[in-house]
């Protein structure tokens, strides 16, 4: 089979469409054929090592387990392990294999009771592959944050592919919502539900002081002091994304530990794995018609490389899609 394989850190072409064995399914896996897949914040930095911290994990001068990157995907189960029971071959499926990675490929197996479900029955295929990563990551963070109805949420990077997810379930949890993006994407935040979108450009969020009860920032760019000043004393300051710096991360971590020991606000950050229920509940959402996802660009996995370079920049709107049999658009 096809599949994106690096096998040294670097840049966006270090990785490379290669053939390798198709997976066979244990007894208890689902081998699904993977119709798309998305290349997202986790995919660049894993391929970059940034921050250096993923060298500890994942091999210290090349990758020595995650030579396959991608982290969600869609696609139609093509065969089943001898003991798997309610999961049949034909059907379509969404799901993610975590941090294990692996979708950048034509196929894929994971466990019957991993984090694998039908795709919703309102949403193409390519559209379910690229609900996982960013809804996740803000409806973990959201509920760490024990957001309330009636609470005001600034949502920082309100337009990618955490944003588009942190600003629909904010308001789907009753909070009223505030979108900062870019001035060509304040229509979608708006559309998406935030009841005030700001132009981070021209407009600085911090300047009316402490109204908000949560800062959200799915971009990493808010800045600390900033945001301390938007939020009311003992809000929550959630960040994630960032340089990936060791040493931005390290001030970031004394900050933070000054911050909420001194009761100004509480603040935290890092990545969220989520599980099947977690799944099941935006999949819930999306059926009933409240959570949709937000897709930029399309390309096949011959040009993935073209696909790192556009998300590394850090300038997409919602999501990229890597179709594994169509061309790009």
């Amino acid at each position: 089979m096809k599949a994106a394989v690096y096998t040294r850190h670097g840049p966006p072409e270090v990785v490379r469409v290669t053939e390798v064995p198709k997976p066979v399914p244990k007894d208890n896996e689902v081998l699904v054929r993977i119709h798309a897949a998305t290349v997202c914040a986790a995919d660049w930095r894993m391929r970059k090592a940034e921050p250096s911290l993923i060298r500890l994990m994942n091999g210290l001068l090349r990758p020595a387990k995650a030579r396959i990157l991608g982290i969600e995907f869609s696609g139609i189960v093509e065969s089943v392990g001898s003991a798997v029971t309610a999961v049949s071959a034909g059907a379509e499926v969404f799901g993610t294999p975590g941090f294990q990675f692996g979708a950048h490929a034509e196929y894929i197996c994971l466990p019957e009771d991993g984090v694998l479900a039908p795709k919703p029955a309102n949403m193409p295929l390519e559209e379910a592959a690229a609900v996982l990563f960013g809804g996740f990551t803000a409806l973990h963070f959201l509920r760490k944050a024990n957001i309330q109805a009636g609470q005001n949420v600034l949502i920082y990077g309100a337009s990618g592919s955490v944003g588009v997810f942190a600003v629909q379930l904010a308001k789907y949890f009753g909070a009223r919502v505030t979108g900062v993006c870019s001035a060509s994407n304040l229509e979608l935040v708006r559309s998406l539900g935030a009841a005030e979108v700001l132009d981070y450009a021209r407009q600085d969020f911090s300047s009316a002081g402490p109204v908000y009860d949560m800062v959200f920032d799915a971009a990493g760019y808010s800045g600390f002091s900033r945001s301390l000043r938007a939020l009311k004393r003992g809000g929550y300051y959630v960040t994630v994304g960032g340089s990936g710096r060791i040493l931005a991360l390290l001030a970031g971590i004394l900050r933070s530990a000054w911050t909420n020991a001194t009761g100004v606000a509480k603040v935290f950050g890092g990545v969220a794995a989520g599980n099947r229920e977690d799944q099941l509940f935006l999949k819930g959402l999306i059926d009933a018609g409240q959570l949709r996802t937000v897709i930029d660009r399309r390309y096949p996995l011959e040009r993935i490389a073209e696909a790192h370079h556009y998300v590394e920049a850090g300038h997409k709107r919602g999501h990229v899609i890597i179709l594994m049999d169509q061309p790009a658009t």
